[in-house]
């Protein structure tokens, strides 16, 4: 009796996928997919944010493009040129929210570019349009918070800490602590957002998301607009000035609202020309790996956490002459 010849079943050179992680439910900032390499994007992009506290130099950011870009927006010297009257207060505002775009208080602004960043394949000004909504619910959050903390500075006047610039024992004035705490929270936060993009932790909005699609957003604009509660930005403390000097809400609450749209000028124009002219070709890549879009997610925000933990709450330390932190000559 003749036995059957069997098949052998083929083997593939590459790895299985079943053994990766199963995907789990999906949420805003995690889309169910597992990238393989967790640990390591995870590694990288922390290795990244350190990286950028050492060579940051806040002496080139601040006054070399901030004061500059300013000076040129106002067509006048900003800094320390009193502020005249509402229609000067709101312009100035607005111009140095855009000169603040790339300063250590508010360079996070770009990781939210990623979760915003592979919508479904259109024409360009189609997907150009559809940008502009999850644009608009992060430009509201942003607005919501910052005009709040105007409309308290403005009340409170000059005695709020941000105006401490007595330093005690360890060199830290009040206005160094606030924004170490606050920039360390915001921090923390988004180091946390980027693990649960990776699906390592849970999304704290996936419950909420569920029911109120916009939450997510409204709630990065409002991180967003919190960057003001602890910015030590020269040129805004000045505007703080102009608005806690005026004791008018609505003048605070202006001005405060303009500097956070003009902290997200740049960001959204970046957005925009990505979307119109990259959308599609990154949108397909996704596509055929949606673990993809979990890793850049998770890169963005975990860069940018780590940075302000280790620039705010590390390296000011350093400065001070309270602990070693490594940092270039030029950042010195």
């Amino acid at each position: 009796m003749s036995q059957t010849k069997q098949r052998p079943v083929p083997v593939s050179s590459r790895p299985e996928r079943a053994a990766l992680p199963a995907p789990g439910p999906s949420s805003f900032f995690f889309n169910g997919h597992v990238p393989r390499r967790r640990a390591l994007v995870v590694a990288v992009s922390a290795l990244f944010g350190f990286a950028l506290t050492v060579v940051w130099s806040a002496e080139f950011v601040d006054r070399t493009i901030g004061d500059n870009v300013a000076d040129t927006l106002l067509g006048h010297t900003a800094k320390g040129t009193p502020i005249a009257g509402v229609l000067a207060g709101l312009a100035f505002a607005l111009a140095t929210g855009v000169a603040g775009t790339f300063t250590a208080c508010n360079i996070a602004v770009f990781s939210a570019l990623a979760p915003l960043t592979g919508g479904p394949s259109a024409s360009r000004r189609g997907r150009m349009a559809a940008a502009l909504r999850p644009l608009s619910r992060l430009a509201l959050g942003a607005l919501v918070v910052s005009a709040a903390y105007g409309m308290v500075a403005a009340v409170a006047g000059t005695g709020m800490p941000q105006f401490d610039q007595s330093q005690g024992g360890s060199g830290l004035s009040g206005r160094l602590v606030q924004a170490m705490v606050v920039y360390g929270l915001i921090g923390l936060l988004m180091t946390y957002l980027g693990l649960a993009a990776l699906g390592m932790v849970r999304d704290p909005l996936a419950k909420v998301s569920q029911r109120f699609p916009n939450a997510p957003m409204l709630f990065m604009g409002g991180l967003i607009g919190g960057f003001l509660v602890g910015r030590p930005f020269p040129l805004f403390r000045q505007l703080f000035r102009d608005a806690a000097e005026s004791h008018n809400p609505l003048y605070g609450a202006a001005v405060f609202g303009l500097q956070s749209v003009g902290n997200l000028t740049v960001m959204a124009v970046v957005f925009l020309l990505i979307t119109g002219f990259f959308g599609d070709r990154l949108h397909r890549w996704m596509t055929r790996r949606p673990s993809r879009a979990s890793a850049l997610t998770a890169a963005a925000f975990i860069a940018a956490g780590v940075f302000m933990l280790l620039y705010w709450d590390v390296r000011i330390l350093a400065r001070r002459d309270l602990i070693w932190y490594p940092m270039a000559p030029w950042a010195m």
